[in-house]
């Protein structure tokens, strides 16, 4: 297993869905999950520690585990078929380790709120994971002065960017 950090999450210009991009905390590799806007929402919330007026969906499960007496242990990013990607929750109820089946959104949701692990599968990383290219560190001054109005637009959207960690 892979463990993953939520890198940022990113809005397509072209439709309503956002991308969370995890990290590889290991390596500079990057692993992108389309989600819904809702649940991008969601997640960028817990990560700006912002508290809505009242419990959103994923609060409402943190705190029916906590209540129940189960501890979330750490998500996993498990599967991908037919580019679908697959999660489970990781749980200890009583001394029983439990899977839940999620989607990745929901489970993203919930760790970065419960501040567990979210870990990826080494095979799902190796067939989804982008890497990023050398050739974007070595732009020549022509292309830079080209691109220098994308970067600058680019710079200032507001996509809910989750904050770095020091680690």
């Amino acid at each position: 297993m892979i463990v993953a950090t939520v890198h940022s999450i990113r809005a397509s210009l072209m439709s309503h869905h956002r991308v969370v991009l995890l990290k590889d905390t290991e390596a500079e590799r990057y692993l992108p999950i389309w989600i819904g806007s809702f649940e991008a929402d969601a997640i960028a919330m817990a990560l700006q520690h912002m508290e809505p007026p009242r419990p959103m969906t994923h609060d409402l499960l943190k705190t029916i585990a906590y209540e129940l007496g189960a501890t979330v242990s750490h998500v996993l990013i498990n599967e991908l078929t037919d580019n679908t990607f697959h999660a489970r929750i990781v749980m200890d109820v009583d001394g029983r380790h439990m899977e839940i089946d999620s989607r990745p959104s929901d489970a993203m949701a919930l760790a970065v709120r419960c501040g567990v692990p979210i870990y990826v599968a080494e095979e799902v990383m190796e067939q989804a994971s982008i890497v990023r290219s050398p050739e974007l560190d070595h732009v020549s001054p022509e292309e830079e002065e080209r691109l220098s109005a994308f970067r600058d637009f680019v710079n200032s959207l507001d996509l809910g960017e989750a904050p770095q960690e020091d680690s």
